[in-house]
């Protein structure tokens, strides 16, 4: 009987976890390419033969999600499994649409089929969309925890933009283990604040070998999500975070309304900057379709280092790079610090931009005024310095999670804004672990 043939449409992340989870050792299937979308130059790579098991002694090629159709044509595909996140339903389905006119199946695969079984209880943490607030949240579920007496090791949402085979379990302690593997400057957005803790974090590729080897120095895992993708871990508890700025995401995008439907908590966030009728909107939603789910609400509290340089200022405000780019924020923490502290206006970068940063603003127009910190390799972290150094403006407000001006050398003041959840409500997550996981 032939091989039934694939290609998994991903971008560097849900789409490798699902083959190895699903198809690597799946000798009735034959996955003739991943695709890949979001993400700048992940394409034309190659997922390797010793990542991808015996049945691809030469890898499987990565090759931009544009040629979809043709690859469908060519090796006469029988099923296209869609693999990333945060995207709109319709963008799905015009993805499902191009598969099934070229001759293939479309399908998805069920989280529960791709959650891997960990010996250590799991909490994990997601969202509806990027930049909900995650990041604070994690730290305020690893905060409580390890408050308990508990030792807590992070796995974070993948992001292998580099050399897979060296990406495939990566532990994260110090500063030091950020440049040894490479880090672009998302994935320092998401290590350092763990590490700041003097807490271990995980990532990579391989997300079964990342999990035994997290479980050796764990009491609880945390599953630490990525955009608004569903856990790769079999989770004890589901907390997911909605975000009032963007009331009805929660269902409109892929697979964000998933973890809509399946949260054991919901963390409403951002209560302090946004429309109350928007917050409504959101408890409505969930009273519809996820009443059992324990609501907790909270503050984004925000910290700047040096607060009074902005009042009166022109600001360039320098936001999380995904956030605006896929995640279609208009207003982050860097704004709300701008116009909470007196800043004169906020700058327009685009005038300035350069390289990378000039095809960022084309791609996605609808960032406007606002300058996403992008960094998936040295170019990028380049042409983000200089454009930020030619910007006419008196201050920078950089509100990525990192040490920005550690990475690159910024020519005029900077204002660093910090975010932490606030929860407002009772019953918190302090409550809701203890009570879960108490002794």
């Amino acid at each position: 009987m032939a091989k039934k043939k694939v290609i998994i449409v991903g971008a560097a992340g849900r789409d490798f976890h699902n083959f190895n989870v699903v198809y690597r050792n799946n000798s009735d299937v034959e996955v003739v390419a991943f695709t890949a979308a979001q993400i700048p130059d992940i394409d034309g790579r190659v997922y390797p033969a010793a990542l991808a098991g015996n049945g691809y002694p030469n890898g499987i090629p990565i090759v931009n999600e544009s040629e979809l159709t043709s690859l469908i044509k060519q090796h006469n595909v029988d099923e296209v499994i869609f693999s990333y996140s945060d995207v709109t339903h319709q963008h799905v389905m015009h993805i499902g649409s191009l598969a099934m006119a070229a001759g293939a199946t479309f399908s998805l695969l069920s989280p529960t089929k791709t959650m891997i079984k960990s010996t250590k209880p799991v909490v994990s943490i997601c969202a509806v969309r990027t930049g909900c607030g995650k990041s604070q949240t994690t730290r305020a579920v690893l905060d409580a925890l390890r408050g308990m007496g508990l030792k807590v090791v992070s796995v974070r949402h993948p992001m292998p933009y580099g050399n897979l085979v060296e990406q495939k379990v990566q532990r994260f302690a110090t500063k030091e283990d950020l440049d040894r593997h490479h880090c672009t400057i998302e994935e320092m957005e998401e290590y350092e604040p763990h590490i700041e803790r003097k807490s271990v974090i995980y990532a990579g590729v391989d997300y079964e070998a990342i999990l035994r080897e997290a479980e050796k120095e764990a009491d609880v895992v945390l599953w630490d999500g990525g955009n608004n993708d569903t856990p790769f871990f079999k989770s004890d508890m589901e907390i997911v975070v909605v975000d009032p700025h963007r009331p009805n995401h929660e269902l409109m995008y892929h697979p964000g309304e998933t973890n809509f439907h399946r949260a054991d908590v919901f963390v409403i966030n951002k209560v302090d900057s946004a429309d109350p009728k928007n917050v409504e909107i959101i408890e409505r939603n969930i009273q519809k379709f996820n009443p059992k789910a324990v609501v907790i609400k909270a503050n984004s509290r925000l910290t700047l280092d040096k607060p009074e340089i902005i009042k009166g200022k022109r600001v360039l405000v320098v936001e999380d790079g995904p956030t605006l780019t896929h995640g279609e924020m208009k207003i982050g923490a860097g704004v709300v610090a701008a116009q909470r502290f007196g800043a004169a206006r906020l700058v327009d970068p685009r005038a300035w931009t350069v390289g990378t940063m000039t095809k960022t603003f084309e791609k996605y127009p609808e960032i406007g005024t606002l300058l996403p910190a992008m960094g998936y390799g040295e170019q990028q972290k380049k042409d983000l310095q200089e454009t930020i150094n030619k910007v006419d403006c008196d201050v920078v407000v950089s509100a990525t999670p990192i040490d920005l001006a550690r990475i690159v050398k910024i020519n005029k003041p900077m204002v660093t804004v910090g975010y932490e959840l606030e929860e407002i409500t009772s019953p918190n997550l302090k409550d809701l672990l203890k009570k879960k996981f108490g002794k």
